[in-house]
């Protein structure tokens, strides 16, 4: 091997090293995870969860500018523990499930507020339609469980107008309001998963 080959060898490991040698992907675990939502009906607030969900985190408390989020909600797994309730959520008056089966969040880039808190700017898809949100991310922390799993926590949440997605069904009530607000409320609770 020629000198100029090794050099160009060696610039190519210290290229890759540099774009990889930071990232830490974990994956999320649906066992210890939750995602849900709540949103006013008539006085109060109703919540629910999707059941089925998965994604990636790229997280290294180091080095911020390496940090992404991918994840996918299928639509279909909505639980309010109201059968009747959740299937009318899954029709087209709501989520659509047959035309609308995921929903997705890509971010986009993060603002490190401190050592625990950031703010995570992506593009979430639902119901068909794109729109860039803010998650509020609390950093848990990074653990070694009992068994030697690494494991990353994160407390997220955001607000979004079910409007702004093309979900607007309602009902009108005598008192000149409507049954359900407009207002959701996302919940995230995460556990990743080290990649080894």
């Amino acid at each position: 091997m020629t000198i100029l080959k090794k050099i160009l060898l060696m610039m190519f490991f210290i290229v890759s090293f540099s774009l990889t040698g930071f990232s830490a992907t974990y994956t999320i675990d649906k066992d210890h995870s939750s995602i849900t939502f709540k949103i006013r009906h008539l006085l109060t607030k109703v919540q629910g969860t999707f059941n089925d969900f998965s994604g990636e985190i790229q997280y290294d408390p180091d080095h911020p500018e390496t940090w992404e989020v991918n994840a996918v909600i299928q639509t279909a797994s909505i639980d309010t523990a109201n059968v009747n309730r959740d299937n009318h959520l899954r029709s087209p008056d709501f989520f659509d499930v047959e035309k609308n089966p995921l929903i997705t969040f890509d971010s986009v880039n993060v603002d490190v507020t401190d050592a625990n808190h950031a703010k995570v700017n992506g593009t979430l898809i639902l119901h068909g339609v794109k729109k860039e949100i803010t998650l509020d991310v609390d950093i848990n922390g990074v653990g070694t469980d009992p068994w030697g799993s690494v494991k990353a926590g994160f407390s997220a949440s955001a607000a979004i107008n079910r409007k702004d997605f093309g979900i607007v069904w309602n009902e009108a009530l005598d008192s000149g309001q409507f049954l359900l607000g407009d207002d959701v409320e996302i919940r995230l609770e995460i556990e990743g998963l080290l990649k080894k």
